[in-house]
């Protein structure tokens, strides 16, 4: 399969701060992988030297098989970067923004037009193609400054928290249109403050923390790393934590802001039904008992000490 993007050792300083500091990252052409992790963590500075809009101080990368320092012009012709902030012009309509991109990339006048029809329909704006944008739903502008990315059909896609912002809707058409992208061949890298986006769409997830990897793996291998099932209880009053406690037993962990008590377990079902047989035979009436697996917000936490959260500056 290959690499679409290889980065050997990384680092990168801003002042006496090392932003990246031996990172190395290794996507397999074709694929999501998305880049996570808390504050200061050096996504952003990451995804900017893959493509091209920082220079590194140390290592080596490459993307699309070029050299990102010794073939940048190379790299740029293959990459596509949809950051933070919409580049879509409010006065213009959604088709005269995709030609003006067009142009930008020297096609011609009627190569530009075809170009905006073709993506205009991929996207599902085709009826919204002659709005001004400013009119356009928080998810139509996202789609439509995703479009933007595709004029020249990269092979490698740099999105960096493309639905921050978005309602659950909105952020439902944003993934429908990466998982197309990317089913017809582009291979992206994604950085995002949503784990359940990550777990939606990568295949593979780098978990970042002070400017190196932390870990990696598919969502599933990520979580497994955190043992199996768990069972929570959640009860009405504090003074019945010990005894729930004393029922899920001595690995239990007790919230007492939240009256709730988790275990791991291994027979899901079986266990559900002995503790609430259990609980019932001490006189615990639970406010609820479930049965949950671990999520990548647990992995997160885990790993890095710190919850998921959007980086201004990394």
């Amino acid at each position: 399969m290959g690499h679409a993007v290889l980065a050997e050792g990384l680092r990168k300083r801003f002042d006496k701060n090392w932003a990246l500091d031996g990172f190395d990252l290794a996507v397999p052409t074709g694929t999501v992988c998305g880049l996570l992790g808390p504050n200061g963590a050096g996504k952003t500075t990451a995804v900017r030297i893959l493509a091209t809009l920082l220079r590194l101080d140390g290592g080596r990368a490459e993307v699309a098989g070029h050299d990102v320092v010794r073939e940048a012009p190379a790299v740029r012709r293959q990459v596509a970067l949809n950051g933070q902030q919409s580049t879509v012009d409010d006065v213009l309509t959604g088709k005269e923004n995709l030609v003006m991109w067009g142009r930008l990339y020297h096609l011609s006048k009627r190569q530009a037009e075809a170009r905006a029809d073709e993506l205009l329909e991929q996207f599902g704006l085709t009826d919204a193609a002659d709005k001004r944008a400013k009119q356009y739903s928080g998810g139509m502008r996202r789609r439509l400054d995703l479009a933007s990315s595709f004029v020249m059909r990269p092979s490698v896609l740099f999105l960096d928290e493309p639905t921050t912002g978005l309602d659950p809707r909105n952020r439902g058409e944003v993934w429908r249109e990466v998982k197309r992208v990317v089913a017809e061949g582009t291979t992206v890298l994604l950085t995002t403050q949503y784990l359940d986006e990550a777990d939606q769409l990568a295949d593979q997830i780098v978990v970042m923390d002070t400017g190196r990897v932390a870990a990696q793996g598919t969502p599933d291998q990520l979580k497994s790393k955190l043992g199996g099932d768990r069972i929570e209880v959640v009860v009405r009053n504090a003074d019945e934590l010990p005894v729930v406690a004393d029922v899920l037993g001595p690995d239990a962990e007790v919230d007492p802001d939240t009256f709730r008590v988790s275990a791991a377990v291994a027979d899901r079902v079986a266990a559900l039904t002995r503790v609430t047989s259990a609980l019932a035979a001490r006189g615990v009436e639970a406010e609820d008992i479930a049965l949950r697996r671990p999520t990548l917000d647990d992995v997160f936490l885990a790993i890095t000490g710190h919850k998921a959260v959007s980086e201004v500056q990394a």
